[in-house]
């Protein structure tokens, strides 16, 4: 059965750091792209962030607009795990946040582009 299990969720002052991980049983996820989403309360799911597979580097990744230059994804293959490191939190990036994994597609941004989900983890940044 394959799972996603996030953790390092928690509060947080403004400004400060976080460092999300996902841990992935199962399968193994070479060769799919990894994400993370979130959803704060009363919105819609949105996308943060994905780092897609590379045969010749520790993958290649994108970010929304939103947490470009303050998030930083990472993943490492051999633990089958993917991190979202959040620098420079602000209140506005409370939400539950999300792991998702899925075979490589140009739609990064889109849910339905994710095969497998977790079941995510608190956010909250206090101000």
């Amino acid at each position: 059965q394959v799972q996603l299990v996030e953790s390092g969720g928690g509060l947080v002052q403004a400004g400060g750091s976080l460092r999300l991980s996902c841990e992935a049983s199962g399968r193994t996820f070479s060769g799919y792209m990894m994400a993370w989403f979130r959803q704060a309360a009363g919105k819609e799911r949105e996308f943060v962030a994905v780092v897609r597979w590379s045969r010749w580097s520790s993958g290649l990744p994108f970010y929304s607009d939103s947490v470009k230059g303050r998030f930083t994804i990472s993943r490492d293959d051999a633990k089958n795990t993917v991190y979202l490191q959040m620098n420079s939190l602000k209140p506005e990036d409370t939400a539950v946040y999300y792991c998702a994994a899925g075979p490589s597609s140009r739609n990064v941004s889109t849910q339905l582009a994710y095969d497998y989900w977790g079941q995510g983890t608190q956010v909250t940044v206090s101000s």
